[in-house]
């Protein structure tokens, strides 16, 4: 399915975005050189006419997005979040695909929810509504559970969405292809990886099972964060096409009229989801990667709550202590230490000058700190990073994907509650709250703990490895073998005796 006969798919996204006028409209908010617009048209009216009509009542990009197919609707989706990169209209427009795709019939719905669960709809739900929003590959129903009476909120696949998804990374993963051949310095960015990776979380929200799960986990971490809620799960009406949770009553975070008007405090919505994001990532290491406005509500009482749990994303401890410290750095405008981690960590190749490199971080941050609040864009940070890390040989990390790229959209959301947010000032304690517990006396003695702990595990085999060792000692080695000790055997043993009896001591400190 990722052969060349997948050309025929990329001309005709061109020609798509062509005919229905996005190509003007992506050319304009890029700021594309003449030389480029001229190109494109020229090149696009001789093959407008292969390109696909969609809804002419759209905007144009909408009007293209939606008739390529969803993946290029979450390309939207992710755009919707950064109107200093597209533009306040564009960002608006783009809006419309978070929550307002047209919905498929409710009947269609009802009959995959019997088919999956295996219950009629009627004898399980007291009320099952028409659908109340839809997105690019599931919608949602309002309900009351029969047997309880709670509200609850069914989510229910869009028809053939699989096979549609298969279609778009197929072409994707060609695009990817050619990018790598006809541009060998892209390499090191490993395009196809990056595919790969989006392709596994998208093909997540394709399997409810799994965000169930993830919704699950996600409400067990942040159950204690105040002002932040994630709605319980009914796994009993639960399936791989369908989930179900408790309703969530709230504004949608992308109604900036309605949340004016209910009189919450803006400032602090935004200070809060993106400090609470930081927090979820450097805390827990599990955050929630698709946090635009369509997955937010806000409570009444001004709580966060989260919704649509498809694409999560994981870090490992090392990996959170890496990022933590080069955000710290950064704030702290020691551009040295930022660029020691990048070494110790191997991001940047071991015979590159470090000094160099400190001093291309200096020119990444210290115009950041030159701006005023409202200026200040982690997109800009990451576009100057880019170039930075392209200059010294960086290959992308594949794990800090999610990261990087929810952190654009969380920062998205947040400006658009509050155009004057500060994200240093937001970040700071978060970090420095991190920072403390993970580096220091008391993590040196935690991770010396369950480094101890993991060893200790080896402690029941020691004795039976030392009578081996022994026995061994009765037979003539091979010549090429070496004789083991007996007294190296012993050693082992009591080694592992201290490694179990040390790790109880050090459990008892902390």
């Amino acid at each position: 399915m990722r052969g060349p006969h997948n050309i025929w798919r990329l001309i005709r996204t061109g020609a798509t975005f062509q005919r229905t006028g996005a190509m003007g409209v992506v050319l304009e908010a890029f700021n594309a050189p003449p030389a480029v617009r001229i190109v494109s048209r020229t090149v696009g009216w001789t093959f407008a006419w292969m390109g696909r009509k969609g809804d002419p009542t759209l905007p144009p990009l909408l009007r293209a997005l939606q008739a390529m197919g969803p993946a290029y609707v979450k390309l939207g989706q992710i755009l919707s979040t950064r109107p200093d990169v597209v533009g306040d209209d564009l960002s608006l427009q783009l809006k419309i695909l978070q929550d307002r795709m047209p919905p498929f019939p409710r009947a269609v719905a009802v009959a995959s929810i019997e088919r999956e669960l295996g219950v009629k709809v009627d004898e399980v739900f007291l009320e099952f509504s028409e659908p109340i929003a839809a997105a690019s590959i599931a919608q949602v129903h309002r309900a009351r559970v029969a047997e309880t009476g709670e509200e609850v909120a069914v989510k229910v696949l869009r028809p053939g969405i699989e096979q549609a998804f298969r279609r778009d990374f197929d072409a994707f993963y060609l695009a990817a292809w050619i990018i790598e051949t006809l541009s060998p310095s892209s390499r090191r960015l490993h395009p196809r990886a990056v595919i790969e990776h989006f392709e596994g979380s998208v093909r997540g929200e394709l399997d409810l099972r799994l965000e169930s799960a993830s919704a699950s986990e996600f409400e067990a971490s942040t159950r204690g964060d105040a002002g932040f809620r994630v709605p319980r799960m009914h796994w009993e009406l639960s399936d791989r096409r369908i989930m179900t949770l408790d309703w969530a009553e709230g504004l949608s975070a992308n109604d900036m009229d309605g949340i004016i008007a209910a009189g919450h405090d803006r400032k602090a919505l935004g200070e809060r989801i993106l400090s609470l994001f930081l927090r979820h990532a450097l805390r827990d290491g599990f955050f929630h990667a698709d946090m635009h406005q369509g997955n937010l509500k806000i409570a009444p009482n001004g709580d966060v709550i989260a919704l649509d749990f498809g694409i999560m994303g994981r870090l490992d401890a090392y990996t959170r202590r890496v990022y933590a410290e080069i955000i710290f750095g950064f704030i702290k405008k020691d551009y040295r230490r930022v660029a020691e981690v990048h070494f110790e960590a191997g991001y940047v190749p071991a015979d590159r000058d470090i000094d160099e490199f400190a001093s291309a971080l200096r020119v990444v941050g210290e115009p950041i700190f030159g701006m005023s609040a409202g200026d200040i864009s982690m997109g800009r940070v990451l576009s100057y990073l880019f170039e930075v890390t392209e200059r010294f040989g960086m290959e992308t990390r594949i794990e800090l994907i999610h990261l990087q790229r929810t952190m654009v959209v969380v920062e998205g959301v947040s400006r658009t509650l509050y155009p004057q947010i500060n994200m240093w000032d937001v970040a700071q304690p978060v970090v420095e709250d991190y920072i403390k517990d993970s580096i220091g006396p008391k993590a040196f003695l935690r991770d010396l703990s369950r480094t101890a702990i993991v060893l200790s595990r080896f402690t029941p085999r020691l004795p039976q490895l030392a009578e081996d060792a022994l026995a061994r000692q009765s037979a003539p080695p091979p010549p090429e073998e070496k004789r083991s000790h007996p007294a190296r055997s012993f050693a082992w043993f009591a080694a592992g005796a201290g490694v179990a009896v040390l790790s109880g001591w050090i459990q008892s400190l902390l």
